[in-house]
């Protein structure tokens, strides 16, 4: 239940540690959290402005990091959603990595690789646009993928998929256990709201270049993906790594939902800017004695 206009309950998108995800009766649009458009706007406004100030001090203290995944459909909003919850925050303190099809050299290494590399550092927010979470969905729809990536033979059979789940689980557990707090949200959008994103992208000429033939072909697999979706949200939601489910075919809504759980993590983090000792600050006074002659 939303406790109030404007705020609601984290724990109503969470995927619990242990519980079985069926996505249909998860919803793709819920009640929004604004009366008008102009409220949303006010509403975004003060979650950017403070997590703008919480990563500041987040930046400041220096004692750990934040990884932010974000999975989902095409057409989803995952960009549109990093673009505006992150708007405020002081680039140094935030990177952003989209990871496409791998690359040659991705491909000789083991999965988990091309993404490792990219971990935040800490004081750091690290944002994910799509992940090591793909070597699960796409690559479990499409198999042949399996072939491109060199697993020894002898892998290419069903155990591979809890194989690499408990590879994820474990690498995340290592960030937890290392001052990496790590945050993973699926925007959960509809097949009727994708096809509409879609019609809108060949509608309007500035929005073609988001359209692909790639995108239908794989809508034709919507249902194979739904699957691989439950199969990955049941086994790799932690209670120190956890999924959110967040209703996508409102993207506002979707926006403030991702905005306030981020808020709510940075909250709930002990931080304080780092304090100057008293010999320090004798130290100090006199460099600023110097400077005012």
């Amino acid at each position: 239940e939303h406790q109030g206009k404007g705020r609601f309950d984290p724990d109503q998108f969470r995927v619990r540690e242990g519980s079985n995800v069926d996505l249909g009766a998860w919803q793709t649009r819920v009640d929004p959290l604004f009366d008008t458009k102009e409220d949303y706007r006010d509403r975004l406004k003060e979650h950017v402005s403070t997590l703008s100030r919480l990563q500041q001090l987040f930046y400041a203290a220096n004692s750990q990091a934040l990884l932010i995944v974000f999975q989902a459909m095409d057409a989803a909003g995952k960009d549109g959603t990093i673009k505006h919850v992150m708007s405020g925050v002081n680039p140094q303190g935030c990177q952003v990595y989209s990871f496409k099809h791998p690359s040659s050299q991705e491909l000789q290494h083991d999965f988990l690789w091309r993404t490792t590399r990219d971990l935040p550092e800490r004081g750091r927010i690290g944002i994910f646009n799509r992940s090591y979470y793909e070597d699960v969905l796409i690559a479990r729809v499409h198999p042949d993928i399996l072939r491109t990536e060199r697993v020894p033979p002898g892998r290419h059979g069903g155990d591979v998929w809890p194989e690499r789940y408990r590879s994820i689980n474990a690498l995340e557990r290592h960030l937890d256990e290392n001052g990496t707090r790590i945050l993973k949200f699926f925007l959960h959008l509809s097949k009727a709201e994708q096809a509409r994103r879609f019609v809108d992208r060949i509608d309007n000429p500035e929005k073609n270049w988001k359209f692909s033939d790639a995108d239908m072909t794989e809508r034709a697999f919507w249902g194979d993906y739904q699957k691989a979706y439950e199969k990955c949200l049941t086994a790799t939601s932690t209670d120190l790594a956890p999924w959110f489910i967040i209703p996508a075919d409102d993207k506002d809504s979707c926006r403030l939902f991702v905005s306030q759980v981020i808020l709510d993590t940075l909250e709930g983090l002990k931080m304080e800017y780092p304090k100057t000792s008293p010999a320090r600050r004798e130290e100090l006074l006199a460099i600023r004695s110097q400077l005012i002659k």
